[in-house]
């Protein structure tokens, strides 16, 4: 190690010239001596301590302690000057001195010859009662509130202990106790002391500190710097945290979180920092907000659209940020009692009674906040108790009759039909959010459990094996009439048509799947059967230039590979579960959440124009999952239906239905249906003065949300390999 300072290089070429040997002794105590004897002859108490003698002698003392080990090291003993520094307490002497911060601007000089003392001497110094307890004061210190003066040296002091125990993890259990520490021998008051009257703890006036553990003056040390102002101090303090907390030792660990209190610390930021939130959050800014990172976060001051209440809330998530990081890369000790603090202090401590609350702006605001947070927690297992916390534990099959267990979730779904229809967007957008993490009890709790029995498709009549299903008919491009397809008008009577429903659709080509050629028909009538399903008078696509369709298939290409990736990890079967082995029930309920979402779509030409959107984007997202019950059910119009039972094309054939009965009331409604296409595009200016317009701009949504189904369909069908 390269020596520091003139008194090392004097000493160095002092042994290299083979000079009479230094007394390294007498020189270190000469030092000391010379930095105490300021004390007795000061006499301007408002000098700092910079403009003193006081760095040069600290840093000669360094030097040659420093230097002296370096001789020492083949010997292997504790040489002179260290031994006075132990037995003297020199450094008790100094913390005191620091503490009392006299002159101004002692406290750190104090912390910078701390650091480098422990950062530059290789032999274990820790362990020794004499260092080991100032260090503990200088924390409990560092602690408090310091002001922007000596953060920077409190800072260099705590990241070159967490470097120490991150190199002996046990060290920090070691020194918990003062009957753990090892005394090199029974320490008498150094003259030093005496000559400056013996300062104890009691100099500067301040009262002796309460009894702590060295891992919780540390941890907390660590967290105080984790709040600085200076974003670089901030920074280093949440690093040297990861560190610390990511040592691989099980008592350590233990130390952390029972002594240190390193949970019960970061999780009380966190509810402060929610506390900070202000009420003039607008869930409209927090909606499109992205995920903050610990480590890069922004300075929304600065920006020139940064909204009100932005920097409270990236402080909140660059916290909530650094707690999943806690979680995912500390010590399973560590990070287990940070998840369970998260868990119980703000899931459901603070959020669940907001999210019961009954106040309607207090209602969107935490909902959009819970949306936010399901998007931005990515470690596992706090992820896992995320979900659990909203939707609850249970995978079984619901029923009607039978409440769901989780008050919450139960709440949550039922507010996606919601009279305030800004309540049942938010509520909507947590659900779709939801259903993008990879997660599968979000699956197995919302649908699927629902689903395993396979309720919804009719049984063998008496003598047949299979269920009888409809033979298909051939698609819209042969020009068949949407009167003769038997799909389209399952339950409705042919009188309730028009008679321009008998004009014959614009057939509408589908890139052809790469298939087995006994699939290729099966797959290309299911996608014509979602094309075909809005008449023809009531589209508007064919009268505009964009290439909607293959967007679409583009998009859902994306999102399907997304979907995919995530269930590949959890074993779902590749093929409908055989019937025979499915318990016959009472009778199939698809569940509380596709039944409020269906009962939605049942009524998409009765709702805003923002309401579709969101309800079909939820559906869109269900339907890309590559799990052979959810993808029968929501994407198979030929499926054979137990009796009561609905499927989503069934409810879309009915909707249908009732838009022609609609339309014959509607004067010159392809017209009017193609204007408001355009003012939704932007390609006219909006006008007020359209009658029927919630339902035209619901006829609109329809035929795309058709269209997207049917991308989706074709999308499933194409091997993993893609298309040529």
């Amino acid at each position: 190690m390269a020596l520091l300072g003139r008194l090392g290089a004097f000493l160095q070429r002092a042994v290299e010239s083979e000079e009479d040997p230094v007394d390294l002794a007498a020189a270190f105590t000469q030092h000391w001596k010379g930095l105490t004897h300021y004390y007795l002859e000061a006499t301007d108490e408002s000098k700092p301590a910079r403009e003193t003698d006081i760095p040069w002698h600290l840093k000669q003392m360094l030097d040659i302690l420093v230097f002296e080990e370096k001789q020492q090291a083949s010997a292997g003993e504790t040489g002179p000057c260290l031994e006075f520094l132990l037995q003297h307490k020199v450094l008790e002497t100094l913390g005191t001195l620091g503490r009392a911060e006299y002159p101004p601007g002692m406290r750190a000089q104090v912390l910078l010859f701390f650091s480098r003392l422990l950062g530059q001497m290789q032999c274990p110094l820790l362990h020794y009662l004499n260092v080991h307890r100032p260090v503990q004061r200088l924390l409990q210190l560092g602690s408090d509130s310091l002001g922007p003066d000596p953060e920077k040296e409190a800072m260099q002091l705590v990241a070159v202990l967490c470097a120490k125990i991150r190199q002996d993890p046990s060290l920090l259990p070691c020194v918990l106790e003062d009957n753990g520490v090892a005394e090199p021998c029974h320490l008498q008051p150094s003259v030093a002391e005496a000559d400056l009257g013996s300062p104890k703890e009691g100099a500067s006036g301040a009262p002796p500190a309460e009894p702590s553990s060295f891992a919780q003056n540390l941890v907390a040390s660590l967290v105080s710097l984790c709040k600085s102002q200076k974003r670089r101090i901030a920074l280093k303090a949440q690093e040297n945290l990861l560190l610390l907390s990511s040592a691989d030792h099980p008592t350590a660990g233990l130390a952390l979180t029972r002594d240190g209190r390193l949970s019960a610390l970061v999780t009380d930021q966190l509810l402060a920092l929610h506390s900070a939130l202000p009420d003039a959050l607008s869930p409209a800014n927090i909606a499109p907000f992205q995920p903050v990172s610990w480590r890069c976060q922004s300075s929304p001051a600065e920006e020139e659209n940064a909204f009100p209440g932005q920097a409270d809330l990236e402080a909140f998530l660059g916290w909530l940020d650094l707690c999943d990081c806690l979680v995912k890369e500390a010590h399973p000790v560590v990070a287990d009692a940070v998840r369970e603090a998260v868990v119980q202090r703000l899931f459901v401590g603070r959020l669940q009674p907001q999210l019961l609350q009954m106040d309607e702006r207090g209602l969107l605001l935490t909902t959009a906040l819970l949306t936010l947070l399901v998007r931005q927690v990515r470690a596992p297992a706090l992820l896992r108790e995320l979900t659990v916390f909203l939707l609850g534990g249970e995978e079984d099959p619901e029923t009607q009759q039978q409440q769901h267990q989780s008050l919450l979730r139960s709440q949550l779904i039922g507010r996606c039909n919601h009279l305030s229809d800004e309540i049942s967007m938010g509520t909507l957008r947590l659900f779709e959010e939801l259903l993008r993490l990879p997660e599968p009890l979000v699956l197995q709790t919302l649908v699927l459990g629902s689903l395993e029995g396979r309720g919804y498709v009719l049984r063998s009549l008496p003598g047949q094996e299979e269920p009888v299903a409809r033979e298909p008919e051939p698609p819209c491009e042969d020009g068949l009439d949407l009167e003769e397809d038997p799909y389209f008008m399952d339950g409705l009577p042919s009188s309730s048509f028009p008679a321009s429903a008998k004009a014959k659709t614009t057939a509408v080509s589908a890139p052809k799947p790469r298939t087995q050629p006994g699939e290729r028909r099966d797959v290309k009538e299911v996608v014509s059967s979602f094309l075909c399903l809005v008449p023809s008078e009531a589209k508007t696509s064919t009268y505009l230039e964009e290439a909607g369709y293959d967007t679409y298939v583009h998009d859902a290409s994306l999102l399907f590979k997304e979907c995919s990736a995530n269930a590949a990890r959890w074993n779902w079967p590749r093929a409908p579960r055989p019937l025979e082995s499915c318990p016959e029930g009472p009778g199939f309920y698809e569940g509380d959440f596709l039944k409020v979402l269906l009962d939605r779509l049942a009524r998409i030409l009765d709702q805003p124009y923002a309401v579709n959107l969101q309800v079909t984007s939820v559906i869109s997202r269900l339907a890309l999952f590559p799990h052979p019950h959810l993808h029968e059910y929501l994407l198979d119009p030929y499926l054979p239906m137990a009796p009561g039972c609905r499927t989503l094309f069934s409810v879309l054939i009915r909707v249908i239905g009732d838009l022609m009965q609609r339309t014959q009331r509607i004067p010159d409604f392809p017209a009017h249906l193609l204007q408001v296409r355009r003012q939704l595009m932007g390609l006219v200016p909006q006008d007020s003065r359209i009658a029927h317009r919630m339902l035209l701009e619901g006829v609109v949504i329809l035929e795309e949300f058709c269209r997207e189904l049917a991308a989706i369909v074709f999308v499933k069908s194409v091997p993993e390999e893609g298309p040529a």
